[in-house]
């Protein structure tokens, strides 16, 4: 499955949903796509995408061979292949629903939290730090973006 910003949208809707139902965050209806969205930009900087990943295997071959734009088909070849092959392993297998982890899960929790704790979008979070750490690992890792319904720009 390719990995994109929807990827993010569908996972940041996951732990919103989950933080809800489970009464742990309370924020405005009317601001739920809002806080989506801005949940999603703040774990683009947790994940790798796919199109992360192409982006920069590209701009590997362009330095390494000195070329100002490669051409459209250079994702079909084996120099590109290899470079993405290296990108991805620099990840060591971690991935969360098709996102490469740029960081460990602990620590995207731990900045989810703070996002929750600062955004003017959460009107309440009913819990301690250690607790919500300890529930947004839980509740993220049984992420899977295949098993969600796929979310509109809109989110509702």
């Amino acid at each position: 499955m390719r990995t994109d910003f929807n990827t993010l949208i569908s996972l940041s809707t996951h732990t919103i949903n989950h933080l809800k139902q489970d009464e742990l965050i309370d924020y405005a209806a009317d601001m739920r796509a809002d806080l989506i969205d801005s949940l999603a930009t703040e774990l683009g900087v947790s994940f790798a995408t796919d199109d992360d990943i192409r982006e920069q295997a590209i701009e590997e071959v362009e330095e390494k061979f000195g070329l100002e734009e490669v051409s459209e088909d250079i994702t079909e070849t084996e120099m590109f292949n290899h470079a993405r092959k290296e990108i991805v392993k620099s990840f060591q297998g971690e991935n969360l629903g098709g996102l490469y982890m740029v960081e460990s899960l602990h620590n995207v929790a731990k900045r989810v939290k703070d996002f929750l704790l600062n955004s003017d979008l959460i009107e309440d979070v009913f819990s301690s730090d250690e607790d919500l750490i300890e529930f947004l690992v839980r509740e993220m890792k049984k992420f899977n973006p295949r098993s969600g319904v796929q979310h509109s720009t809109n989110h509702l």
